[in-house]
């Protein structure tokens, strides 16, 4: 935004630098100036500034002017507008709200008689058409030009009716289904039931916080007057702003949280303004307040500050005298904030009786905050703005103290066990954002209902935590094929999010997807698609890293509904270990795949690690060769089609035999011969002892211990 240092010396004709020096102090404390333009002899300069969203309070030139007040230990006027003294009585305008939810406070006064004319310069500090002229501000009437220098002066945003068509009173409530509003830029918008309204007892007139209402502008022909000047909830006017694709002077800084308590000078700024060519106001002005909305900003609970902790945070300062309780006291009291001093420790009165130290050690405050500063919530807040102030530079150059080693955190090796299982297989790490729509949200969250909504989001589409790392995989994905990658194989190590506002749940996950091709040796082409099968064998890579009783992968029939929806039903796996599901994986689901318009088919999977932390890692152990033949014996076997080889694997794993050293599958027969519904399968065995040639009757006892073992979950020798 751009600040006049014409308007500035306005309130502060006192300041002892020039417009550069200046510049450069608010720069280094925070408020920072990006350019400097020379206006011209007795105009000063223009600054163009660039101010964080978490300091609306210095949006605007009266703000500005505090914090240079604060650096240079100046005494900053209040901003006062007087009003005419002369008021007929009248009742007092009604005003009522409905949505005190997103609603705090809304003043309104009634101005009757005024002139719709040019705006003039009246008095010193209020020289509208002159600042508005440096500004490049248009000026339009005296109506519009008055809510402008409200909030170009002190930033808080305003609103003025034509009177006469309003209908009964203002109300301020959310918009009806279907309600139809012309806002001031002539467009009729169709009005949403989240949408926060002011309106009269018929229709609405304006969108809260936004933009006002065609109906009831002010134009040449008005004559009486409404100002409203009011407090609305950030994040409803963010949501209306969002819906309706606008935003505004108004919006920009009700949605970083305005001041609860400007309203009342606000509306006394524009009324001024207005009045300067005539007419006069009517009753007295209506202030209605929602207690809830004033407790949680002007009424905030104040804060313990010790200097101690002061001194214990920042340090040494370059000054020998360091950062003392008047110096806390000054900064803090120039920011607005209100200081109760607290009873002195016996430390500190023990340490000025000693030394002699004027330092006061022991000295703590109450620390009232002010209605501007929502950002200040801790002691630590106070302690930054101390800091701040006094000047970064003023601190003396150390570096800070580390009495111990580096601690990894606990699962620190198993991450680095499965990054590294990862990257050998050919994938590529990568970082996605950790927020994600409400929409993803709800299609891949693990458990429904645990989602995290935040509290003033940037957009619809980062609105909640991630409660997977699915979205952002798939996004990745997307945007590797949209830029012509065909091959990509991506995996991200991260942190997931669930349960409440209230009590947020974080978690380790992995996530992964693959789509493309991939290299085949001694084939007739060097290429073949990535499977479903070379995702499993990743999978498997990962959880071989780590030691567990039993590792199984299955499936559900679609109608059971428990494959997760971002899968392809009949191209998905649930992967097992111990017992307990620790992932998923398989195909994208064909709607999925439309919707983000990927044509390849894509596997994409996701695995629990906090459950895979659990388990111990697998240790690799080494054992010499032995110098002694081994001995390779096969068996065919016949099996039932619902018997599978992980069940034939774990009946011989369990046999413990030392000297059965390898078992795999040589062949699988079918044939219409066999019995009805089963098949034959040729099983090969090797033994070999590591100190001895085995005689044929082991190798027999052995054999027997095999036929018993597979026997015994269902299979037969073949005859």
């Amino acid at each position: 935004m751009n600040i006049l240092t014409k308007w500035l010396r306005s309130y502060l004709p006192a300041l002892p630098v020039d417009d550069a020096q200046l510049a450069e102090a608010l720069t280094l404390r925070g408020i920072a100036v990006e350019g400097i333009y020379d206006l011209g002899e007795g105009n000063g300069s223009l600054y163009e500034m660039d101010i964080t969203t978490n300091r609306v309070d210095a949006m605007n030139h009266y703000g500005v002017a505090r914090e240079a007040a604060a650096i240079y230990g100046l005494e900053l006027p209040e901003l006062v507008f007087e009003l005419p003294e002369f008021r007929p009585p009248g009742q007092d305008f009604p005003v009522r709200i409905e949505a005190e939810d997103a609603c705090g406070r809304f003043t309104a006064r009634v101005l009757r008689g005024v002139a719709i004319a040019d705006s003039r310069d009246w008095f010193p500090g209020a020289e509208v058409s002159t600042y508005f002229g440096l500004l490049q501000q248009k000026c339009i009437s005296n109506a519009v030009d008055a809510t402008n220098f409200a909030w170009l002066a002190m930033g808080q945003p305003t609103h003025a009716f034509d009177l006469d068509k309003i209908e009964g009173g203002i109300l301020v409530r959310r918009a009806i289904k279907g309600e139809k509003l012309k806002t001031l830029d002539g467009v009729e918008r169709t009005l949403d039931p989240e949408d926060l309204v002011v309106a009269d007892h018929v229709k609405a007139l304006a969108l809260a916080g936004v933009m006002g209402g065609w109906d009831t502008m002010i134009t040449p022909a008005t004559t009486n007057v409404l100002v409203e000047a009011a407090w609305f909830d950030p994040v409803a006017v963010r949501r209306t702003a969002r819906r309706h694709g606008l935003h505004t002077d108004a919006s920009h800084r009700f949605e970083r949280g305005a001041d609860f308590n400007a309203a009342p000078v606000a509306s006394a700024i524009v009324c001024s303004v207005l009045l300067a060519n005539g007419g006069h106001i009517e009753g007295d002005l209506v202030d209605v307040r929602i207690p809830a909305a004033e407790a949680r900003t002007a009424a905030r609970q104040p804060i313990a500050l010790a200097l101690s902790e002061v001194h214990r945070i920042l340090g040494a300062t370059v000054k020998k005298e360091g950062i003392t309780a008047a110096t806390v006291e000054g900064v803090l009291t120039a920011l607005g904030c209100g200081l109760a001093e607290l009873a002195k420790t016996a430390e500190f009165a023990e340490l000025a009786k000693t030394a002699g130290s004027a330092r006061d050690e022991g000295a703590a405050w109450l620390v009232t905050l002010p209605s501007w500063r929502l950002d200040l919530e801790r002691e630590i807040d106070l302690i930054e703005e101390v800091a701040r102030v006094y000047g970064y530079n003023g601190f003396a150059n150390t570096l800070p103290a580390f009495g111990e080693g580096v601690r990894a955190l606990p699962w620190a090796e198993a991450e680095t066990a499965v990054r590294r299982t990862l990257l050998s297989a050919g994938f590529h790490e990568a970082i996605a954002s950790t927020f994600c729509s409400a929409a993803e949200a709800a299609l891949t969250a693990p458990q429904p209902g645990m989602v995290v909504p935040l509290g003033n989001p940037l957009s619809e589409e980062a609105g909640v935590l991630r409660p997977s790392l699915v979205p952002g995989m798939l996004a990745m994905v997307a945007g590797n094929l949209n830029r012509d990658v065909s091959d990509v194989r991506l995996f991200e190590l991260g942190t997931v999010f669930s349960g409440t506002t209230e009590k947020v749940e974080e978690r380790p996950s992995l996530s992964f997807g693959a789509v493309g091709s991939l290299p085949e040796q001694g084939a007739l082409h060097p290429t073949r698609a990535i499977e479903f099968q070379d995702v499993k064998g990743v999978v498997e890579q990962v959880l071989a890293r780590f030691q567990a009783r039993a590792v199984y992968f299955d499936r559900f029939p679609a109608e059971a509904g428990i494959t997760p929806a971002w899968l392809h039903p009949y191209r998905a796996a649930r992967v097992a270990v111990d017992g307990a599901t620790v992932g998923w994986f398989g195909q994208l689901h064909p709607r999925e795949a439309a919707a983000r318009k990927l044509k390849d088919p894509v596997l994409v999977g996701e695995l629990y690690l906090d459950r895979l932390y659990k388990l111990p890692l697998r240790r690799p152990a080494a054992r010499d060769i032995s110098r002694f033949q081994p001995v390779r014996r096969d068996f065919s076997l016949i099996l039932g089609e619902n018997i599978a080889w992980e069940t034939i694997d774990r009946a011989l794993a369990a046999l413990q035999i030392p000297e059965l050293v390898e078992w795999r599958v040589r062949e699988v027969f079918r044939d219409a011969k066999l019995g009805k519904g089963e098949y034959s399968l040729l099983m090969g065995a090797t033994f070999q002892a590591p100190d001895r040639t085995l005689r044929e009757e082991e190798l027999q006892g052995f054999q027997a211990q095999v036929v018993e073992a597979v026997g015994k979950v269902g299979a037969r020798l073949r005859s």
